[in-house]
């Protein structure tokens, strides 16, 4: 990408403006971290609720140190494995990040995406850039810069187009402010290789009143506009006009069998069904297995009705 076009964008975000930006996991909504106005036009633009906290990127662990309060041995074993990547680290927070990214909470969540835009435009900016996803609240997630025009158009004061994000899907949060360990949201960094570095952590939490404590929370999210049904045994709805898609073999519409190939294909496949006039698409439920959990999250909210 010209750095020109990178350039342009961090002077958007340094004037308090929006950016969308690919990520390794799906494209961010991204402003000043520390600019409240400018946060608050994230939660503007995608109608999202005020108790439903923002994660912040940063290019370094320089850079996420400055921002918290603590900064334990177990984010620094954590960050040497995984980051640049697709895990979201809670911590207490310092007083320069505005309440409006954390919804009140004394915690932040924290991550070093890996995605070259997405670090390029963090140098560049020169400070932490809040991003949820860059769609509107509880809808499907974009993995591409078009998927961010069709949710979001004028909404956005430019879009960085990245290409497709290879991850596919949000990233693990994990809170290191509780003692043990609380995984807020599974992803694909799982909760085995998580406790092979630090121990035991506590299983995922569902919403309660009052502020989430990770985004993602909300029992109806990641949704298509299509109704998405999960199945057993291919059971397809008796009406209208659908797609049945699986993992399984011989599937019309085959799924990859991998955790992370499924993964990385998910959001773009309900998007491009999105576009075909289908009355449900029904999905088979993925394995009970650790390298699954955050694809059966999205998906399990995704159907929510």
């Amino acid at each position: 990408m010209d750095q020109r076009e990178i350039d342009r964008a961090a002077e958007i975000i340094r004037s308090g403006g929006l950016v969308a930006f690919p990520t390794e996991t799906v494209y961010g909504l991204g402003a000043n971290a520390l600019d409240p106005s400018a946060v608050r036009r994230i939660f503007q633009a995608k109608g999202r609720p005020s108790t439903s906290p923002v994660i912040v990127h940063v290019d370094s662990e320089q850079m996420a140190r400055s921002l918290v309060t603590a900064w334990p041995e177990t984010a620094a074993r954590l960050a040497a494995l995984h980051w640049p990547g697709p895990l979201t680290l809670v911590l207490p927070k310092r007083t320069l990040i505005p309440d409006e990214v954390t919804a009140g909470l004394p915690t932040a969540g924290i991550r070093m995406p890996a995605h070259p835009v997405a670090l390029a435009l963090i140098r560049a900016a020169g400070v932490p850039i809040a991003a949820p996803s860059a769609n509107r609240f509880t809808e499907l997630s974009p993995t591409s810069a078009d998927h961010v025009r069709l949710g979001l158009g004028a909404r956005v004061d430019m879009i960085l187009d990245g290409g497709t994000t290879p991850v596919g899907i949000e990233s693990t949060v994990l809170s290191l402010a509780t003692d043990p360990p609380t995984l807020l949201r599974p992803g694909m960094v799982t909760r085995e290789e998580i406790e092979s570095l630090i121990g035991p952590v506590t299983a995922p939490i569902e919403l309660s009143a009052g502020p989430h404590a990770s985004p993602g929370l909300h029992p109806r999210h990641y949704r298509p506009r299509t109704p998405l049904l999960l199945v057993s045994g291919a059971r397809l709805p008796a009406h209208g006009r659908g797609v049945y898609l699986s993992h399984l073999p011989g599937a019309a519409r085959p799924m990859p069998a991998a955790a992370r190939g499924y993964a990385a294909v998910l959001y773009l496949t309900l998007h491009n069904l999105d576009s075909e006039g289908l009355d449900w698409i029904a999905v088979e439920y993925p394995p009970d297995t650790d390298e699954w959990a955050g694809i059966r999250d999205r998906l399990k909210r995704a159907s929510a009705v």
